[in-house]
């Protein structure tokens, strides 16, 4: 009996099925289920003409294996009809820096959003400058008045969307329509929506990056990062990723995978919770202002209900005013919201944060403490518990 490979034309099928489906194809992998971790750097070639020709589907393991193949395909998929490529990189911040590489050089101006992840304004500031690359910080709801800040040698423009942390929506369609008629490339950090909510390529974005350590991972056990780039972008690209030496680790590209068959269940858990416990936050008499874009009273709402499919589980509340301690009273006393940084994970975190310091565009200024937190898939009503508990320390504290 002849075998069959299980591929499929994802245009024709819905994202579930493209999630459970895309980069699989049991006929070569020996009628596996999962394509198998490959573990190599040599590859042999079996004729000295194949050796000169560099024939073969795969030239060396730091260019590719059939482990980071079939997770390529699949993120392909996902991204949609726009996405050209997709590299693979060994962290989140890898994936930014090597993007931004990518577009830029000595001499070039950036503009990059006010909100942007700490560690990314921290490569701006320090070894972009270094390398002779000015950064502009711009206010995340500019929209179209972005145009004001072009200058003749702006070459990229970084959005965030939500930003991280303060969590403001930025009306990525506007600032990518001013872009391209200033010609230059627009980089989304995608990680908050992932490309099963947030497909940003189809709406003006160039280069989509995720830390893929987050969502596509799903169990807090890899580092990892996406960078999915349009028919424009991918060559340099590619060949900028190829230069710098990245390399994701095979382990990693198969907890990738494995984590991308089921970010579609995940995440529909995570937002049906967080979208609960948002507005379960928005009664609470400790708390001032829940800032999630998925809330109807959220100022992001109508650009999100309008750019985004889905939301994830990952929002901020800003406290009324109290003193440090009785937050950390709040903190210590959670049993199941973990203190910990990154989120994206099965579990629930919490983290306090200030981002006052560090903005340059805007100001960061609530009257009272902000928390971050990460809803995770435990049950909603042992989570509310543990939350209940964590403000009854915080109000006896004050």
């Amino acid at each position: 009996m002849a075998s069959r490979s299980d591929k499929t034309d994802s245009r024709n099928q819905g994202i579930d099925t493209t999630l459970v489906t895309a980069g699989r194809d049991t006929l070569a992998q020996r009628g596996f289920v999962n394509p198998p971790v490959v573990r190599g750097s040599t590859v042999l070639y079996p004729t000295a003409a194949d050796l000169h020709a560099h024939r073969g589907e795969f030239q060396y393991g730091r260019i590719g294996t059939p482990t980071s193949k079939a997770l390529q395909e699949a993120l392909i998929a996902l991204e949609g009809p726009n996405c050209a490529g997709v590299a693979l990189a060994p962290s989140g911040v890898s994936a930014i820096t090597a993007a931004l590489f990518s577009v830029l050089k000595a001499g070039d101006h950036l503009l990059v959003i006010d909100s942007v992840y700490r560690p990314t304004r921290n490569f701006c500031n320090g070894v972009l400058a270094a390398y002779g690359v000015e950064t502009t910080y711009f206010d995340p709801m500019i929209g179209s008045g972005i145009a004001a800040l072009f200058k003749p040698n702006t070459k990229a423009v970084l959005v965030e969307a939500p930003g991280s942390q303060s969590f403001e929506m930025p009306d990525i369609p506007a600032i990518a329509a001013v872009a391209h008629e200033h010609g230059a490339v627009v980089l989304d950090d995608n990680t908050w929506g992932t490309p099963l909510y947030h497909r940003s390529l189809d709406q003006g974005v160039d280069i989509s990056i995720q830390a893929a350590t987050k969502y596509i991972g799903g169990h807090s056990d890899i580092m990892f990062g996406t960078i999915s780039a349009n028919s424009g972008t991918w060559p340099k690209l590619s060949e900028t990723v190829y230069l710098l030496g990245l390399c994701a680790g095979p382990d990693d590209m198969f907890l990738a995978l494995r984590g991308l068959r089921t970010l579609s269940v995940r995440l529909a858990h995570h937002q049906r919770s967080a979208l609960e416990m948002a507005r379960w936050l928005q009664t609470r008499k400790e708390v001032a202002q829940v800032l999630y874009p998925a809330l109807e009273t959220d100022p992001g709402y109508a650009i999100w209900k309008r750019d985004f499919t889905g939301a994830s589980g990952l929002f901020s509340v800003v406290l009324n005013p109290a003193p440090m301690k009785a937050v950390d009273a709040m903190l210590d006393t959670l049993k199941l919201f973990g203190m910990g940084y990154s989120w994206g994970g099965f579990e629930s975190l919490v983290i306090p944060f200030d981002c006052s310091a560090y903005r340059t565009a805007t100001k960061w200024s609530p009257d009272g403490p902000a928390l971050r937190f990460h809803i995770g898939l435990e049950n909603l009503d042992d989570l509310k518990t543990d939350i209940e508990q964590g403000f009854a320390a915080f109000n006896a504290a004050q």
